[in-house]
This record gives structure tokens, C-alpha cells and sequence, in this order.
């Protein structure tokens, strides 16, 4: 059986994924939410469904998914999604209903899924977050999704499906028959929702409100996917690109991808070369992917020299997933890896052609009054003759040099006029202009901490730790001078020390000595995990503090100098894995 499950490495080649609620398989259970029957019997007009051509996937799912004289399989025709979502849903038939496939037949089902009942990049690319494992606030639609969905899981979760209103329907059945606590919750709110004049009794009026609105905002039929249906196309991305990736906690890198073509036309060999743009050794690294409907990259790279056990080691293997432009011409995303997919870099790719291009430039900010000042500016094929008037920083900003350039590289200096206005600035040469590539500015108003707020684990010899790094950044407070507003400049990284405060929460808090330590480059070490003897009542290490970026050399308007901080929740292991330990491997 074990060789049955072991899915990702052949198939995502990379993604650790939830398991759970969100899933599409599996036949409708009866007594669920009254809202979802009444939707299951026909509320508004059906959706055309979505034929299944695939022979594999007719022989291996019409057993249960009963086909009709169209083609359509049941559920299967009436739902799209994000290749995670198959895939949560082919290894829930697996665990459940007696599925059988081998690893090469469940590559070959989750790719016919995710590219002919998948989802067009303008419906993708909302949802990358929970796919590139990202922790954001995520913003609530309304009262509905908040109480029936956001209780349990992320909304990005939902936000990877798109499905007919019967298959919503059908959805929230399954989730009365297997989660009980679903059950409890519709019937919850239907209190809530009776307050404001909807239906009592078990939940429907909620319940309908949310059918309503993911049937119609995220539909089986879409104007985005009949596009995209038409416009799909092979991946064609082999050759070089120029990439730009930050690290939290060690800055910026830059450097140059190739990707090979692999073992079909939707799969690829990479290898990779990148360059701190503050100096210091290169990342070198090698690695496969595999895109699915065109434009979702999903792949593994490891460094080629392993350098320890460091858990922020860069030549650990990470996962990649990158939205890839339907144009085939640039892409972004998050390569990750650890544990909890803590450590990661943002990742945006250019593609090199026969045109002059700029990447980035190694200076996030320029300074009021300075003379003099070096920039370096990275890119491809560059000009062979360059003169500074080919440059522009924008008004107020004077190139008054070249220093030296090659075709990948360019050195100028600059001056920065008293009277510059203060804000981001576009650096071009020629038609190759990078927006908001540097900011003028004349002093560091406040630091902000990032991440704003985090969670980290704590672990041992049986559960692994779920570390954090923050990474401290200045801001200006931009032309109407006030801090926090809209209009504040982002300079760049602060050199700063770090440290913890306590955040009180209740008498005698003392977090603070037991959650953990932070090094001085901003990386938290949660402790160990179970009780704590050295504790009131022999309490875990869990807790709640600040962490806290004070500048070496910003100063407030009182001397003072600049503090930033940001609330960290250390808590306990994550006991359960909502995933085959294969995903891993």
C-alpha cells in the first residue's frame, strides 16, 4: 500500500499539501445542511459540466464517478482546481474508497485534472498564498464565509476550487458526514444569521448565503477559463532567466537560471546560480519542475554542496511554486523548505532574450544630498556603449559617471539633489525601465519588523521546531510627512541587534525566559517541547513576546534610537501531519 500513496515525488514534485476538508471526490451524504439540499435539488439553472476524455481516468474513476451520455463523470465534470486540490482529492479516494493507482497512472490522472480541469491564471493567482505556503491576514467577503468556512481552514482553500452551486452543495454535505463539528457549526450560526432576519432553524439561511455566493464567485464556468481554454499552450520555457530572490534575514541575491527540457513537454531540469547582492558566497543549485495548464510551476532543487544541519541552510532541498506568466516571459513565487515551510525565498523571474534588460540595481535607497554615491545595476545584455544621459533615476537624481559596465553589469555614480522629492523613483535604460526600484529619502522615520505577527513551534527529540525569521526594514514618512500613512518609502534593511520583550498578558508573565532565544541576525530558536519543571505549575515552554529590532545608528526626534517589533506566538508541536509522510521524501 505504501507504494500506492507515494504520490508527490512523482507527481507534484514538491508541494506539501493539507489534507482535509476541501477536496472534490466522494458521494454526497444525506442529512446534511438544509441549504445545501435545497441547492442539490436545482436552485437556478445547472451548469454544463466538463466531458472527461482521458481513458485513464474514465477506467480508473467511472467505477464510482458514473459517466453520462456527454462524457461528464459525476462531481469530476462539475468541479476545477489548483493542482494541490487534485491531488488532495485523488489521495482521498485512495484512503477511502479503495482507489488503486501506481505512482506513474497518479502522475498522469492529477496532470489531465489540473490542466483540463484546472484553473486559469487569473483565477490561480489569488489563491498562491496557500500554495506557497505563505501566513497572511486573509481578508473576509462577508459574514456567511466567515462562520461557515473560516472556523475550520483557510478561505485560500476554498479559493482553489471552482465548482457548479450542486457541487458547493454537495460539499457541504460531505463535510457534514465526516466532520461533525461542520454540522455543529451551520447550526450555529443559524442564530446569527436569524438575528438579521434569516431563517432559523438549522443553519440554512447561513449556509444558502454561502452557496450563493461561492456558486456565483467562483463557478464551475467562467468567462477567465472559456479564455484560457483557448489560449492554453505547451510550456515552452527552456533557456535562460535572470532571476531576483530575497531571503529574509540575508538580503537580496541575483543570478541567472537555465531550465532544460525534461522527460515530456510539460517537464524540466533546472540549475541555478545566485549572488548576494551585498557580496558573499554563491547558492548553487539544481533541480526538476513540472507545469501544469500552462503556467503552474511545480518543482524540487537541491544546493549541490550541503554546508550542515543549519535549519536555514540554503542548500537544503526546497520546493518551488512559481505563477509563470501566460506569456512565458517572466514568473514569481516562493521557494520553501522546512519543517512548517518556514524559510523561503521570493523568487521573480525574467526571461533573457536578445534585448537589453535591467534586473535590479544593489541600491534600495538614495539619500537627499549625497554626491557620488555607486550604484550597481544588474541585468542582461547590456549595451555595449553607455553614456550616463542613457540612464535616468528620474527628476532630481544626476548620473554623473559610468564607471564601468559589462553586458551584465553596470556601475554609475550618482548625485542626489537637496531638493529631490522624497519616494520611490524608476531607474530605465532605454525601453528597459524597473518601477520603484530605489527611493530617495533623508532619514529612517520607523522600523517595521517583519513578518507583522508570526506563530513558531515548539519541538524536540519526537516533533521537529518551527523556527522564525524576522528581518527589520525602514521606512520615511513619505511628502505629508506623517508616519504610518499611505504615502510612507520603504528604504531598504536596517542594520540592527535584536532582541525579546515580554508581552503581558497576564501578573508575573515571564514568556520571555522560556520561549526561546534570537540570534543576532533575527532567526528565533524555539525550546524544547513538554513540561517545564522550572515553570509555575510545570507548564510548557508556549508563550507570547515581542520581538524587537533596535537601530545601530536611526534616531527618533528625541534622541532615541529607532525601535520596531513584532508579536510572536510560540505554541506547541503540531502533534498531527495532514499528509503522507511520501510528500516528504
Amino acid at each position: 500500500m505504501k507504494k500506492l500513496l507515494v504520490l508527490t515525488a512523482a507527481v507534484l514534485g514538491s508541494t506539501l499539501l493539507v489534507l482535509g476538508q476541501g477536496g472534490g471526490g466522494g458521494g454526497a451524504a444525506k442529512g446534511g445542511a438544509k441549504g445545501g439540499a435545497a441547492a442539490a435539488k436545482g436552485k437556478g439553472p445547472a451548469e454544463e459540466g466538463i466531458p472527461v476524455t482521458s481513458d485513464l481516468v474514465i477506467a480508473k474513476c467511472s467505477g464510482c464517478h458514473t459517466k453520462d451520455d456527454k462524457g461528464n463523470l459525476s462531481r469530476i465534470s462539475y468541479e476545477r482546481a489548483s493542482p494541490e486540490g487534485w491531488e488532495e482529492a485523488i489521495k482521498r479516494m485512495m484512503r477511502l474508497n479503495g482507489l488503486q493507482l501506481q505512482p506513474a497512472e497518479a502522475k498522469a490522472v492529477l496532470k489531465y485534472l489540473s490542466t483540463n480541469h484546472g484553473l486559469a491564471p487569473e483565477e490561480a493567482k489569488p489563491a498562491m498564498y496557500m500554495v506557497e505556503h505563505r501566513i497572511i491576514d486573509e481578508p473576509v467577503p462577508n459574514e456567511s464565509i466567515r462562520t461557515s468556512c473560516m472556523q475550520c481552514h483557510a478561505l485560500g482553500k476554498v479559493y482553489q476550487w471552482h465548482r457548479t452551486r450542486e457541487d458547493w452543495a454537495l460539499l457541504t454535505n460531505m463535510h457534514v458526514a465526516f466532520f461533525p463539528q461542520a454540522d455543529a457549526a451551520f447550526r450555529r450560526n443559524a442564530g446569527a444569521s436569524a438575528e438579521g432576519g434569516a431563517a432559523q432553524g438549522n443553519g440554512a439561511g447561513s449556509v444558502d448565503a454561502t452557496l450563493d455566493y461561492l456558486g456565483s464567485t467562483y463557478s464551475l464556468q467562467t468567462p477567465a477559463w472559456s479564455a484560457w481554454k483557448a489560449r492554453m499552450r505547451a510550456p515552452k520555457l527552456a533557456g535562460k532567466w535572470m532571476v531576483l530572490a530575497h531571503i529574509a534575514g540575508k538580503g537580496q541575491y541575483s543570478g541567472e537560471l537555465t531550465i532544460a527540457p525534461g522527460a515530456a513537454e510539460d517537464e524540466f531540469t533546472t540549475s541555478v546560480k545566485l549572488q548576494p547582492l551585498a557580496g558573499g558566497a554563491a547558492i548553487t543549485r539544481t533541480g526538476t519542475g513540472l507545469v501544469y495548464a500552462g503556467y503552474s510551476w511545480r518543482g524540487r532543487s537541491k544546493g549541490t554542496a550541503a554546508k550542515g544541519n543549519a535549519p536555514d541552510d540554503l542548500s537544503s532541498e526546497m520546493r518551488e511554486v512559481m505563477w509563470m506568466d501566460p506569456d512565458q516571459t517572466s514568473g514569481e513565487g516562493r521557494w520553501f523548505w522546512g519543517e512548517y515551510q518556514e524559510f523561503g525565498m521570493d523568487v521573480k523571474l525574467k526571461r533573457i532574450t536578445g534585448a537589453s534588460t535591467l534586473l535590479t540595481l544593489d541600491r534600495p535607497s538614495l539619500v537627499v544630498g549625497s554626491q557620488g554615491q555607486r550604484v550597481r545595476l544588474l541585468g542582461a545584455n547590456l549595451p555595449a556603449q553607455i553614456v550616463p544621459s542613457d540612464l535616468d533615476f528620474g527628476a532630481g537624481v544626476t548620473v554623473k559617471s559610468v564607471v564601468s559596465h559589462t553586458s551584465t553589469e553596470l556601475v554609475v555614480q550618482v548625485d542626489v539633489a537637496p531638493t529631490a522629492v522624497f519616494g520611490k523613483r524608476d531607474v530605465a535604460l532605454g525601453l528597459s525601465v524597473l518601477q520603484g526600484a530605489t527611493a530617495v529619502y533623508d532619514k529612517a522615520d520607523y522600523i517595521r519588523v517583519l513578518p507583522d505577527t508570526s506563530l513558531s513551534r515548539l519541538g524536540g527529540d519526537v516533533h521537529p521546531k518551527g523556527y522564525q525569521q524576522f528581518e527589520a526594514v525602514g521606512y520615511h514618512r513619505g511628502v505629508d510627512g506623517k508616519l504610518h500613512t499611505a504615502d510612507d518609502v520603504e528604504i531598504g534593511p536596517v542594520d540592527v541587534t535584536w532582541s525579546m520583550e515580554e508581552f503581558f498578558a497576564v501578573f508575573g508573565d515571564d514568556d520571555r525566559e522560556f520561549v526561546g532565544t534570537m540570534s543576532a541576525t533575527g532567526l528565533f530558536t524555539p525550546n524544547i517541547d513538554g513540561p517545564n519543571p522550572q515553570r509555575k505549575f510545570s507548564r510548557n515552554n508556549y508563550g507570547d513576546v515581542w520581538a524587537v529590532a533596535t537601530s545601530v545608528k536611526d534616531k527618533d526626534k528625541e534622541g532615541k534610537p529607532l525601535q520596531g517589533r513584532s508579536y510572536l506566538v510560540v505554541t506547541v508541536p503540531s502533534y498531527i501531519r495532514w499528509d503522507q509522510p511520501e510528500v516528504g521524501q
